[in-house]
């Protein structure tokens, strides 16, 4: 079972290896990091776990068993109880609910260990996974916004009330549509 953990040192090589095998994927939905990123790696993990340092920000990567990345969670710009959710599963895990794990368990960690009270975050319209693992994990729309000249909404999760996070196996509003997705034919 992937696990989720804290951005460290040692994940640079796996997490590089995460972003080249998944940069043609990602860019179908989101802008392209550029080649930049890619050259520039090593001195862009550091920078990234100095800014972790300063409790501002928090990077996870989903790990599996053999240490492969299989994608990153993070929260930033934390400041006055809040931060912003933003997250990419590799391709060969999408669609598997791994997304839906990690961000409800990333919600538990902001509001118990990062003590932050609410998280936002922001997806494009044609992003339908996206605004799926963003419903499912209590976020609600809060408007439209425009994403890098792309139509999105704007969400928000209040984390106040983590009953839907420690048990989320059980999701009373969910059993109907869930019984008629497993009599229906996969395709």
């Amino acid at each position: 079972m992937p696990g989720l953990q804290l951005l460290r040192p040692d994940h640079a090589p796996a997490l590089l290896a995460f972003e080249r095998e998944n940069r043609a994927y990602f860019a179908a939905s989101v802008p392209d990091r550029g080649d930049a990123y890619f050259a520039e790696f090593d001195a862009r993990h550091a920078a990234l776990l100095a800014e972790q340092a300063t409790g501002r920000c928090f990077f996870h990567v989903v790990v599996d068993g053999d240490g492969e990345v299989l994608g990153r969670i993070n929260l930033i710009d934390a400041a006055d109880g809040s931060a912003e959710l933003g997250y990419r599963i590799a391709r060969r895990a999408a669609g598997r609910g791994l997304a839906t794990r990690a961000v409800r368990e990333v919600c538990a960690l902001a509001a118990t260990a990062y003590g932050l009270t609410g998280l936002r975050a922001a997806t494009t319209l044609d992003n339908a996974g996206s605004r799926v693992v963003l419903t499912r994990t209590g976020f609600t729309p809060t408007g439209d916004i425009v994403l890098c000249g792309r139509p999105g909404t704007r969400y928000v999760r209040d984390l106040g009330d983590l009953g839907d996070l420690r048990d989320p196996g059980h999701h009373p509003d969910r059993e109907a549509t869930d019984r008629q997705r497993s009599a229906a034919p996969r395709e």
